[in-house]
């Protein structure tokens, strides 16, 4: 609760500032709705219909209470053409950033309340390039959300997902608590009757005369290939590129190229009519690290989630994770951990 009303009185500080002189009345229960209509409406691209569907109230009442803050604040967030709203203007964005603060705490104190109540209820928003699932509470609601690194970010710090798991672009999380979970490589896959399947032992040449189907530039791990393709002067015919590793390996079965793709997704089962073929000594090996935003509640089961996804990151690990004041502190950290193989 503290925390809410420090970003309000930072709110209200940042008002006075560009002489916006409300009382701290006026920003009252009402106004955490007010505040709520506006983040909603900027989250969905300005149009009030579906801020409105999404809040499950009418589009007029969301219009309404939009008036009612700027008439408060006298300071216009939404620029207008007409009766439709054009854009953020310059207060807006600072206004809207500080609303967004403060409805993801208003979210910190539900989540305490509920810890407090039933440790075995909730919900997990999980954004990753690859999806993992683990049954552990039946009655956790678990959402996935699938997206590039950009999309990742975004919907962890914006709080629309609790945790975040990536491998590459690590620059884009610098305002999240990342933590190292594993280190993995890759494998090639072709058809039985591919003349890579009886190769004692796999080269780059051997790859650069053939065509290729592997992950889009920026998804899992692609970096370290483009690395090791670089560093040795081969150009690679790469004649597809999907985010989905079922996608690559149907276009292998279909004889369009050789995949190259995650070792741990290939399945000896599923996958009985491809041969899988070792490439970790071709290329460096990816970290995949697991992150959340900085002042996350972490419910119990938020914690189970995470030791078991990295069996090493247990309570403790974590806790210190979050007193490292910086990137660079939780890097020095982590530095001399062994990480497992996948």
């Amino acid at each position: 609760r503290s925390r809410i009303f420090g970003s309000i009185n930072t709110l209200l500080s940042t008002l006075n500032h560009i002489k916006i002189r409300p009382t701290p009345l006026e920003l009252s229960v009402m106004k955490l709705q007010q505040l709520r209509y506006i983040w909603e409406v900027a989250n969905h691209d300005l149009n009030v219909s579906a801020a409105a569907e999404s809040l499950f109230t009418s589009q007029p009442g969301v219009s309404k209470q939009i008036r009612l803050l700027e008439h408060e604040l006298g300071v216009e967030i939404f620029a207008r053409n007409g009766k439709h709203l054009s854009e953020v203007t310059a207060v807006g964005q600072q206004i809207i950033a500080m609303a967004g603060e403060i409805l993801r705490q208003t979210q910190t104190i539900k989540q305490m309340a509920q810890e407090c109540a039933d440790e075995t209820q909730g919900s997990l928003s999980i954004a990753t390039t690859h999806t993992q699932a683990r049954e552990a509470y039946p009655d956790i609601s678990l959402h996935m959300n699938q997206g590039s690194p950009e999309q990742i970010a975004q919907l962890a710090d914006s709080g629309t997902a609790d945790f975040a798991i990536a491998t590459e672009g690590m620059e884009l999380f610098q305002d999240l608590i990342m933590m190292p979970c594993y280190r993995w490589n890759r494998c090639v896959v072709v058809p039985k009757s591919h003349p890579l399947a009886t190769v004692s032992r796999l080269t780059l040449e051997h790859l650069a005369d053939v065509p290729i189907v592997t992950y889009v530039f920026g998804f899992t791990g692609r970096s370290k290939l483009d690395d090791a393709f670089g560093a040795a002067g081969i150009t690679p015919d790469v004649v597809f590129t999907a985010t989905d590793t079922d996608v690559i390996k149907t276009y292998v079965r279909l004889g369009i190229g050789v995949g190259i793709i995650a070792s741990m997704a290939f399945d000896e089962a599923q996958d009985a009519d491809l041969v899988r073929i070792d490439a970790s000594h071709l290329f460096e090996p990816s970290v995949t690290y697991i992150g959340f935003r900085r002042g996350t509640f972490l419910r119990r089961y938020m914690l189970n989630f995470i030791k078991l996804f990295a069996p090493h990151l247990d309570e403790w690990t974590v806790q210190e994770a979050l007193a490292c004041p910086t990137r660079k502190d939780r890097e020095v950290m982590f530095a001399e951990l062994a990480l497992p193989d996948r």
